[in-house]
C-alpha cells in the first residue's frame, strides 16, 4: 500500500509525538540522532520517505539551541531523502519573546529563528499559543496557529460550573483572555504592571470586579512564575476568593516551582507542549493536560486539506 504520511520526533518531546501517532493510528517514523563528540547534531532517516509527507514534532524547548538544531538537520535530512513535503510541528515555539525591537541594538529572534526554519527547507509550519500572533507573518511558508483553549475549556467548564472571572496577567492577553470570557459567559479583569527587570515584574493595580469572586488567570507560558504569582496575590489582596490558573506553555525555568508552591495558587493548569521536568510533574498544585488529540486532528485536517480554524470556532 502507498505510504502518504509520516510522522519523526526529534529528542525534544517524544511522549507527546507517540500520543500523536497513538491517535493518528500511525506508527512513529524511525530515524537515528545522534551527536558527534564535539556536540554536532547528526540525523538518519531509516525508512523510506520519498514522496510523502512527513510531520516532524519538535517543540524548540529546553534546550533550545540543541533541540532547534535537531530540527533543522532533521529537515534537511528529509529533503535530501526526497520526502514531499516537511512540515515542522512546533508545539512551543523558542526565541518567540524577542519578537520586535523592545530597546536599541537588540535582536528580532522570532525572525531569525523563522529564516533558519524557512532556510531548512521546510514547507509548513504549525504551532500553538504563540507569544505574540504576529510571529506568523515572519514566515513566507503556510503557517498554522493551534490555540490550547478547546483542551482549557474542557477542564474549566467542569471545574467551574458557575462562570469565573477569566483574568489577563497584562495588557497583551486581553484578547486571549476575553476569547475564553465569550465562550464560558464570563466577566474579564486585566492586572496593570510594569516590568524592571527581565524576568521581573511589579503588580499595579486590577481594572475589573473580582471581589468574592472566583478568578483564572491566562497566559500563554509560564517561565519564572514572577508574573503569575505576583498577580494572584494582587488578586487576592483586591478580595478574590480563590484564584487559579491555566498557562499553555510550562518552561518552569529558575525559582518558578517554589513560586507557585508557595503561592495562593489552587491550581496550575498547564499543557504538555514541553515536557515537565521531574520537579514539576511532583508539585501538587500543577496539572497537565495534553494536546496530542488537538495536535493530532489538525496534523489529519492539513494533510486533507480541511479547515483548521473551524477547531477553534
Amino acid at each position: 500500500m502507498f505510504k502518504s504520511t509520516c510522522v519523526f520526533s526529534g529528542n525534544a518531546h517524544p511522549e507527546l509525538a507517540k500520543k500523536i501517532c497513538e491517535y493518528l493510528e500511525l506508527p512513529l517514523g524511525r530515524c537515528r540522532i545522534a551527536r558527534f563528540s564535539d556536540g554536532e547534531v547528526f540525523a538518519e532517516i531509516e525508512e523510506n520517505v520519498r514522496g510523502v509527507d512527513v510531520y516532524v514534532i519538535q517543540p524548540t524547548c529546553s534546550p533550545v539551541n540543541d533541540n532547534l538544531m535537531e530540527l533543522l538537520v532533521l529537515a534537511d535530512a528529509l529533503k535530501r531523502a526526497s520526502a514531499g513535503s516537511v512540515t515542522a510541528v512546533l508545539p512551543y515555539y523558542g526565541y518567540a519573546r524577542q519578537d520586535r525591537k523592545a530597546a536599541p541594538r537588540t535582536p528580532i529572534t522570532a525572525k531569525l529563528v523563522a529564516d533558519l526554519i524557512s532556510a531548512s527547507g521546510i514547507n509548513r509550519v504549525v504551532s500553538m499559543d504563540l507569544h505574540a500572533g504576529q510571529i506568523q507573518g515572519f514566515f513566507n511558508v503556510p503557517f498554522d496557529h493551534l490555540f490550547a483553549m478547546p483542551v482549557f475549556l474542557d477542564h474549566l467548564g467542569s471545574r467551574f460550573p458557575d462562570a469565573p472571572v477569566f483574568v489577563s496577567p497584562d495588557a497583551g492577553g486581553v484578547e486571549r483572555t476575553r476569547a475564553y470570557a465569550k465562550r464560558m459567559g464570563a466577566d474579564l479583569a486585566i492586572v496593570d504592571k510594569r516590568r524592571g527587570a527581565r524576568n521581573h515584574s511589579e503588580v499595579m493595580h486590577i481594572i475589573g470586579s473580582v471581589s468574592d469572586r472566583r478568578c483564572v488567570i491566562l497566559d500563554d507560558m509560564i517561565d519564572t512564575a514572577g508574573t503569575l504569582t505576583n498577580a494572584a496575590q494582587a488578586l487576592k489582596n483586591a478580595g478574590a476568593s480563590s484564584v487559579a490558573a491555566a498557562a499553555t506553555h510550562a518552561v518552569l525555568s529558575g525559582p518558578a516551582i517554589q513560586r507557585i508552591q508557595d503561592s495562593c495558587l489552587e491550581e496550575v493548569l498547564v499543557t504538555d507542549t514541553i515536557p515537565l521536568s521531574p520537579e514539576a510533574a511532583a508539585c501538587d498544585k500543577l496539572r497537565a493536560l495534553s494536546v496530542a488529540r488537538l495536535l493530532g486532528e489538525a496534523i489529519k485536517r492539513i494533510h486533507h486539506s480541511d479547515s483548521v480554524s473551524s477547531l477553534f470556532v
